[in-house]
């Protein structure tokens, strides 16, 4: 175990229910009271950000917890500014926890003179002084090497796959894994093969970035239950349109598993008109008044995971282990039986 008396949370205004839900979660596992660190983060009238540390953090293990979702550039200025505050206070270690990796999408260079800012951002996050990162489903796993600090990334198909087995429980032979394109098989895969399902892809042929010109439906999804599983829905009209495909070609129903619900622009109002019966998304970024009133969008919790994830870091346990369906269920207590 850590020599350190206790991990410390502290949270940005990205996702303060989230931050909340952790620090309860790890309160339960450790028998005793771990809260948000008392701090003030604020703006002033020109909208500079202002971070504040009323507690004494000197030698503490401290783990950030903030998400750099919309709006990403107040959100990242944020976690960089706190990371400084308690770099600046002798905090013995830095740990940001980024449910939602913002920028993740520029991973590389897709034409001549752009840039690749997911690798910026990682520059900027050591350089303000942090020493690892504690994130869920990057865009594109090699993200990770674009630091040079250890980099923990979580995977949301575990508590995917515990969900399912709930909601398709004595129908999980009609179920289908459906990738929405090429580039998102291994996670579809990865799901499939938790639940022991069949796997189907809808590949998709662009015009221009944004607009898709056609779709076709890669395996036999005839009566079938289809799950749509990425990492991301930004504006859903892409998912949408995949769901109408896989109905036209016999899916019995479709349903999608997406792990960040960015849900941006018409989103919510595609998906509440969409054929969808179900969109099931994670807590990694706050929901919107919106999206918690259209009844079609269900959100699972990342907490107890998270929670589970920091104390392992604290003590100098495995994450990986988070990966396992044996030791992930047990967390969630008893949330998925019947």
């Amino acid at each position: 175990m850590s020599n350190l008396k206790e991990p410390k949370l502290i949270a940005g205004n990205a996702n303060k229910p989230l931050a909340q839900n952790i620090a309860r979660r790890m309160s339960m596992h450790r028998g005793k009271s771990i809260g948000l660190v008392d701090a003030r983060v604020e703006r002033f009238n020109d909208q500079e950000i202002f971070v504040e540390v009323y507690e004494n953090v000197r030698g503490e293990d401290m783990f950030i917890i903030q998400p750099t979702s919309n709006p990403a550039n107040d959100n990242l200025m944020e976690l960089l500014i706190m990371s400084d505050a308690l770099r600046r206070s002798s905090a013995s270690r830095i740990t940001a926890v980024i449910p939602y990796f913002g920028y993740a999408r520029q991973d590389r260079r897709t034409k001549a003179r752009t840039p690749i800012s997911a690798k910026l951002v990682a520059n900027m996050l050591v350089e303000a002084g942090i020493e690892r990162v504690l994130t869920l489903d990057l865009h594109a796993t090699q993200i990770q090497g674009f630091f040079d600090i250890p980099v923990d990334n979580l995977y949301a198909s575990p508590i995917f796959a515990l969900d399912i087995k709930h909601q398709f429980a004595g129908s999980l032979e009609d179920v289908m894994v459906v990738s929405p394109d090429v580039g998102g098989v291994a996670r579809a895969r990865e799901l499939a093969k938790r639940i022991n399902a069949p796997l189907s892809i809808v590949d998709k042929r662009r015009e221009k970035p944004g607009e898709v010109a056609e779709m076709t439906v890669i395996g036999n999804v005839e009566g079938k239950k289809c799950i749509i599983v990425d990492d991301m829905c930004d504006t859903a009209g892409t998912l949408c349109k995949g769901a109408e495909i896989l109905m036209e070609h016999g899916a019995s129903e479709v349903h999608a598993y997406i792990s960040h619900g960015v849900l941006s622009g018409p989103a919510v109002e595609r998906i509440t008109n969409s054929v969808m019966k179900s969109l099931v998304i994670t807590d990694s970024i706050q929901p919107t008044e919106a999206v918690l009133a259209t009844p079609n969008i269900r959100i699972l919790p990342t907490a107890p995971m998270f929670a589970q994830a920091i104390l392992n870091i604290w003590n100098g346990t495995s994450v990986s282990s988070l990966f396992e369906t044996e030791t992930l269920d047990p967390i969630y207590e008893g949330q998925f039986k019947s």
